[in-house]
């Protein structure tokens, strides 16, 4: 993470609030994505939130699976909706992915 340390503090404190309960290698991973290049121009707690769906669906769901049987990225969300959400409960997350949101 190469975000300046105001930022990282911001984006640990958002991370801690929203996910309280994830195991300590997802919350790094999401940290270091919320810190990234691409995510400076977001506010903290919107970045961790769209680095927690993007880990969230990339390591604990069969999305990626989804988009190997050839299914677009919106389908593929849309089937992996439920499977997120069950992640997110377990680590006891403060908001849930709603389907009709447009996150990305």
């Amino acid at each position: 993470m190469n975000a300046p340390t105001g930022r990282r503090r911001a984006i640990a404190k958002a991370l801690t609030a929203l996910l309280p309960l994830a195991p300590y290698a997802d919350m790094e991973r999401i940290r270091a994505d919320a810190g990234a290049v691409h995510m400076k121009t977001l506010p903290p707690g919107i970045a961790v939130w769209l680095a927690t769906i993007a880990h969230v669906r990339h390591q604990h769901t069969d999305y990626e699976k989804l988009l190997a049987e050839g299914y677009d990225r919106d389908s593929a969300r849309f089937f992996v909706v439920d499977q997120t959400n069950e992640v997110l409960t377990r680590w006891r997350a403060t908001r849930l992915l709603d389907p009709d949101d447009d996150e990305d």
